[in-house]
């Protein structure tokens, strides 16, 4: 669900440019994109961080 909305919002190209990560750069995927971000802490962190940046209003 958060994934989707940042996508919503940002499509691939502006979260690749909000988070430096291969899994929005190349070749993105909801799926391939997902399995990354549950193998990867930090990574996680960051998404949940500009999902709460972008709730938030900020």
């Amino acid at each position: 669900m958060i994934l989707e909305e940042l996508l919503e919002t940002y499509r691939w190209e502006g979260l690749a440019e909000q988070i430096r990560i291969n899994c929005f750069m190349d070749n993105p995927s909801i799926k391939s994109s997902l399995t990354f971000l549950r193998k990867t802490p930090w990574a996680r962190t960051k998404v949940e961080e500009l999902y709460v940046r972008l709730k938030s209003g900020a």
